[in-house]
This record gives structure tokens, sequence and C-alpha cells, in this order.
């Protein structure tokens, strides 16, 4: 250790004993708030993991025993879709932040940003964001927390996007579903060009150098975050005396995103409540050149997991659908959506959401084409 960081530290500690030995009082009652917050994250933390753990059941028995709405009709399917998914990301947005806070905490934001742009990791960087993306059980609204995150974090944006294409396109329980329902040849091809995607339009993305887009109040976030990080380290904070401010950051996220969460699924549980599966199957069960790609632009609108639209595309195959036809279909659904694009609304600037819905929705028709080679 460096001789004068050693004497900083010796010193940080010496005002801190003298402070603590002049007001004694003040040192006791932050004492007392640090045992009473330990405490109510004790109680509220599994609270939370619980509630996300039984939320299905409970929204269930809220929809359609208290509000005695019928489980098969479009309102019934659209509300018990929207108290869940509203439910479900704003614990996992509070909980990411928080967590994200943490992280930033103990790992310099600028540290690893320079990191990240300096060394050369030959495209390693975009593979593991693209695998972490696949091995997180989030739909393209669930992701939306992590990648607030990864941007407060300090991530490279390109590799950023590349965890948010491949998350909501690539899950162990779709793929699960899938090898089941179409085979180990489908399901590879399916898997392993999700996560290519992710890796090749993160990487695209990252070099039109989009920063400039994030919107003010991302740049805010980062900025802050890197102010605090210069704060706790001058004053050689404890984790407990910065455990309220990584709170309190957590809560405001969730605060400032709440709009947005709301509507954007609002959006999405009217388009999966009242949207019917044939009126796809209808105009994609031909064999033309331009199913591919309406199949994608019918899909956007839509919003689903990949878990729940797996059935779906067994039905289509059924009716005639190809099946490259069918996944391109797929991944439209679960990695581009109206209700995802309001989200990013609170990130990005829609010339940057214009732009990542673009490149990727060029990508899926391409993959439509070579899956109908293929498979």
């Amino acid at each position: 250790m460096d001789k004068s960081n050693i004497l900083t530290k010796n010193g940080n500690k010496a005002k801190s004993v003298a402070y603590a030995l002049e007001n004694p009082d003040e040192v006791n009652q932050a004492k007392k708030s640090q045992i009473l917050l330990v405490g109510s994250i004790a109680i509220v933390l599994p609270l939370l993991i619980a509630l996300y753990h039984y939320l299905p059941g409970l929204i269930d028995t809220f929809t359609f025993d208290l509000l005695k709405l019928n489980p098969e009709s479009h309102l019934g399917t659209a509300i018990n879709f929207f108290f869940y998914d509203t439910i479900k990301i704003l614990i996992l947005l509070f909980l990411i932040s928080s967590l994200m806070g943490v992280i930033n905490a103990y790992f310099p934001v600028d540290r690893l940003r320079i990191y990240l742009t300096t060394k050369k990791m030959y495209g390693l960087e975009y593979f593991f964001a693209s695998f972490f993306g696949a091995v997180t059980p989030f739909c393209s609204c669930s992701s939306i927390p992590l990648f607030i995150g990864f941007v407060k974090g300090g991530i490279p944006l390109g590799v950023t996007f590349a965890y948010l294409i491949t998350s909501p396109l690539v899950n162990e329980v779709a793929v699960a579903m899938f090898l089941g329902l179409f085979g180990i040849k489908a399901t590879v091809i399916y898997a392993g060009t999700g996560v290519l995607m992710g890796m090749i339009g993160g990487f695209f993305l990252g070099k039109l150098k989009l920063d400039k887009y994030l919107s003010d109040w991302v740049r805010e976030i980062q900025d802050n975050a890197i102010q605090e990080n210069e704060e706790w380290d001058g004053e050689n904070l404890s984790f407990l005396d910065r455990l309220p401010s990584i709170i309190k950051d957590g809560w405001d996220i969730v605060r400032k995103v709440l709009l947005y969460v709301i509507l954007g699924i609002a959006i999405g549980a009217a388009m999966h409540g009242y949207v019917p599966e044939n009126f796809f199957t209808e105009f994609l069960s031909a064999d033309k050149w331009y199913a591919i790609p309406l199949a994608v632009i019918l899909a956007v609108p839509m919003y689903a997991n990949a878990a729940g639209i797996v059935p779906v595309i067994q039905v289509f195959v059924a009716k005639g659908v190809p099946l490259g036809t069918a996944i391109a279909f797929m991944m439209a659904v679960v990695g581009l959506s109206l209700p995802e694009a309001t989200l990013l609304k609170k990130v990005m600037k829609w010339k940057m959401i214009g732009i990542f819905f673009g490149t990727i929705t060029l990508f899926i028709i391409l993959l439509g084409y070579l899956f109908n080679l293929v498979l």
C-alpha cells in the first residue's frame, strides 16, 4: 500500500475518533439509526423475495377469486397480466438498483469503465454480457432494471446492449420447452443465434457511439454515482454509513420510472389479452417471401416472455407456418415490444430507441430467412 494512502487512512481514523469523543450523543444516535436500518432490511428483504416468488399465485387469487374475473376472458387475462408484471418489475427494479448501488460503492465506476474501454478482450466482453443475458430469466421489460444498473455502473453501452438483446430472447425455461416441442437441432440453432445476435448487435451498436442519445436522467445518475464514490473514498465511510444513500438511490430510480412502468405494462396487458392468435396465422401460413418481415412487424406491438410465447409458436407451426418464420415472430415478440420502448424512453432518447429497434428488427428478419433454410 502506498505510504500516502496509509497516512490518509490513519488521519481519517484519528478524525473519526476525535469526533466520536467530542459528540457522543450524535454518534450514539447514528448507531441506533444504523441498527434500525439493518433490522428493517432484515425484515423487508425476505418479504420482497417471498412476494416475488409467490406473486403468480397471489395475483391469480386477487384477479380471479377476489375480483371474480373469468380467467378465460380477455379482460381477466389483461388485468392479471397487468398486476403481475407491474409488481414484478418494480420489485426487480428496486432490488437490482440497490444491488448495483452496493457494487458501485466498492468497485469504482471510472476504473471499471476505463478497464472495459482500454483493455483488449477480443470480444469476450460481448460474449459474457450475452451469456449472462441468456441465463437471466427476464422478459424485455424485466431486463430494463439491470440495463439501468449497467449504465449507472459505467459499463460501455455496446456491452450493455448485448445483455439487453439476449436477455429476453433466451432463457432456460424457454430452451427446455423448445427442446421438448421442436427437438435438439431447432433448440441449438435458436439458443445459439440468440446469444450470437446479442454479441453482434451489441458490438455494432457500440461502434455507433450512441452515448450522446442517453437521456439526461441517466447522465445525472452516472454523474451522481461518480461523485458519491469520490466522496465515500475521501471520507472512508463504512458500508453501514453508505447504505442509506444506496437504498435512497434505488428507491429514487423506482419512483422516477413508475409512470413509464405502468404505461408500458398497460400496453402489454392490452396486447396480451385482446390480440387473438388466429389473427397472425391467417397472414403467416402462406410460404411467401414477405412472410418473415410481416411476422416481425406484426410481432413488435405484442408483449410476452419467451416461455409464454413458445406454446403459441407450436400452434403456429401446427397450422402451417414455417418454423423459421415462427421463430422470427417469437424473437420479435420477446425481444422488441411497445412496452419495452415505453420503458426505454426514460433511459434513452427516441433516436437511440429507433436505432436499437431498427437494428434488431433487421437482424431478426435475416435470421428468419436463415432458419427457414436450415430447419
